[in-house]
């Protein structure tokens, strides 16, 4: 059932990344852009949020928090609105430790999950192809079965963390026939051999967030690293919670666009009045404002359907789809009704338009 109140738990998360987002992220966000490199002091305060260990069982030395899909929502829109290059640098873990705490056996857990109860570790999920047709339901990258361990070939881009990331979570198919029915996930160390590992520049979007494309040559794994063992995952409910994420962090970018844009448009005076009074922009700044509050309830939607155990593809299929294209607007009309300084780099304006475009094609392109 969805209801418009926050747990109380919910509303402490959402008050402190609040404060977080406002005082650590967004102040650094334009020169870390700028660099194209997110300091460790900043890499370090987001994680010792536990946001990422929340959810790992206590006796694993995590949290043990409760897994909730709507929590997940609300931690990385507000994320998403203070940075998404920085939100990414620090959620991209989770890629890893989600999975393994939804699907993974007890020898998984036990082995990789401690690895992210203390410092900042690394490691991520390697899903996108360099494919322009890339589905997730007709994945190019293959696992096939070889006696007691799978044998990994193809290629994944845009892997997030990819230059420092100790163990990557690979996606592949591992059945004949199309569908989410025939994927599985595969945990793979950066040294395995046959894995070539080369770093990714020149990104229009996330330029900080330091992405890899991975090569795999016959990679051989044992069978005890299929996630889930025998048993493997539920591939439709991986993908939904991933479309789920890069829709909560795009939807953070817009939030952030619309409220930036909405004090200026007062100040600003041209012709004798402000240009907010101006019919075309008030009304381009009423659909920007109202245009994000009704996606997070179609983000909500999607959450509260998966943290039911019900089928959301649908549903996060159509809220990664729309704030998607609504990310992208939004950041664009900000950027208009600053006119010609908006377009200048000393604004954070055209930096969330860049990353409003790359958060759309983190899982595929937009229209897929």
């Amino acid at each position: 059932m969805i209801t418009f109140e926050l747990t109380e738990e919910q509303q402490l998360i959402s008050d402190m990344l609040t404060s977080f987002a406002r005082d650590e992220m967004a102040p650094k966000a334009r020169d870390i852009d700028e660099a194209s490199e997110i300091p460790q002091d900043i890499l370090t305060a987001g994680w010792d949020l536990g946001l990422v260990s929340a959810t790992i069982p206590e006796a694993l030395g995590g949290s043990g928090g409760e897994r909730s899909p709507i929590t997940s929502a609300i931690i990385l829109e507000k994320l998403g609105y203070g940075c998404a290059s920085i939100a990414t640098s620090i959620m991209a873990p989770s890629l890893f430790v989600q999975p393994i705490v939804d699907f993974g056996t007890d020898d998984q857990q036990s082995e990789y999950l401690s690895l992210f109860t203390g410092d900042y570790h690394a490691a991520s999920m390697a899903l996108q192809e360099p494919h322009f047709t890339f589905d997730v339901v007709d994945m190019k990258t293959t696992a096939e079965k070889n006696g007691d361990s799978w044998v990994i070939n193809g290629v994944k881009r845009l892997v997030p963390l990819g230059t420092t990331a100790s163990h990557f979570l690979v996606i592949a198919r591992t059945g004949k026939d199309k569908g989410l029915a025939n994927i599985d996930a595969f945990i793979v160390p950066r040294d395995a051999k046959g894995l070539t590992i080369e770093n990714e520049s020149g990104t229009q979007g996330l330029k900080p967030v330091a992405t890899s494309s991975l090569t795999f040559d016959s990679v051989e794994v044992p069978a005890k690293d299929r996630l889930g063992g025998d048993a493997g995952i539920d591939g439709r409910r991986l993908i939904n919670t991933v479309r789920l994420g890069g829709a909560a962090l795009a939807l953070g970018v817009a939030r952030a666009a619309t409220d930036f844009a909405i004090p200026y448009a007062r100040d600003r005076v041209a012709f004798g009045e402000p240009i907010g009074k101006k019919q075309s922009i008030a009304f381009m700044l009423s659909d920007m404002h109202s245009d994000c509050e009704a996606m997070r309830w179609m983000l909500w939607k999607a959450a509260s359907q998966l943290e039911n155990g019900d089928d959301a593809t649908k549903a996060t299929t159509l809220a990664k789809d729309c704030i998607n294209r609504l990310a992208l607007r939004v950041a664009d009309n900000a950027l208009q009704v600053f006119g010609g300084h908006g377009y200048i780099r000393e604004l954070p304006l055209e930096m969330w338009l860049r990353n409003a475009r790359t958060l759309t094609l983190l899982e595929g392109p937009v229209a897929v």
